[in-house]
């Protein structure tokens, strides 16, 4: 059966403002990806906009959320409690009949996921570029955020990322996918043996066979 991807934008209002969701929905669709973006950007994310591209042709919508404070044009990002907030007032919206959604986002995102994933009864995580730790700064770990979404989780990370190189991170809880060479916002140089192609080809296939194997 063939795949066709249907894109529209809707505003959902939550108890810290005004969200936006831009949905990529497969038709048929088996599951909902929902991915928020992080603190110094948006939904255009170079990682953001390959799984968008990528995964409704094989049967998962994707649904690009924009927190509040972006919405509203700000440049500074709300609190984490004020985020969780939006997250939780938008998470209705997310909702399909009959359909699992999967948590996630980048960055600050991501932590935003860990820390609701549980209580919402997301399916799991997609953590893109965790932040770890501000850079520089190991001693100031947010692996506990990681560790204790209580679902299952994929981690991919950057292998140059200034908040937290892959083997920072704790074992045993969650998957981890390297991108070799790439930095927090995944890019990678160009005298990388890796091309930047290449590297959101390996994001967004591992981020479909984690989801293949979490929702056959």
């Amino acid at each position: 059966m063939s795949t066709r991807t249907e894109t529209r934008t809707e505003s959902v209002g939550t108890p810290a403002g005004e969200a936006r969701i831009t949905w990529y929905t497969a038709r048929p669709a088996r599951l909902v990806l929902a991915l928020g973006h992080g603190a110094g950007g948006g939904i255009e994310a170079r990682d953001l906009q390959a799984l968008a591209a990528a995964l409704p042709a094989l049967g998962v919508t994707v649904a690009l959320v924009e927190q509040p404070w972006r919405v509203a044009g700000k440049k500074v990002a709300a609190a984490p409690k004020v985020l969780d907030q939006g997250w939780h007032g938008l998470w209705p919206a997310l909702l399909e009949p009959g359909l699992p959604v999967v948590a996630g986002g980048r960055s600050a995102g991501a932590r935003v996921a860990c820390r609701t994933a549980a209580g919402l009864g997301a399916a799991g995580v997609l953590a893109l570029a965790f932040p770890l730790h501000p850079p520089g700064r190991p001693e100031k770990s947010r692996a506990e955020e990681l560790t204790g979404a209580g679902v299952p989780t994929l981690v991919v990370q950057g292998g140059r990322d200034a908040f937290g190189r892959p083997g920072e991170f704790p074992e045993g809880a969650f998957e981890l996918v390297e991108v070799e060479a790439a930095d927090h916002g995944m890019a990678v140089p160009k005298k990388a043996a890796l091309t930047q192609e290449r590297a959101l080809e390996l994001i967004t296939g591992a981020v479909a066979d984690w989801l293949g194997r979490l929702v056959p």
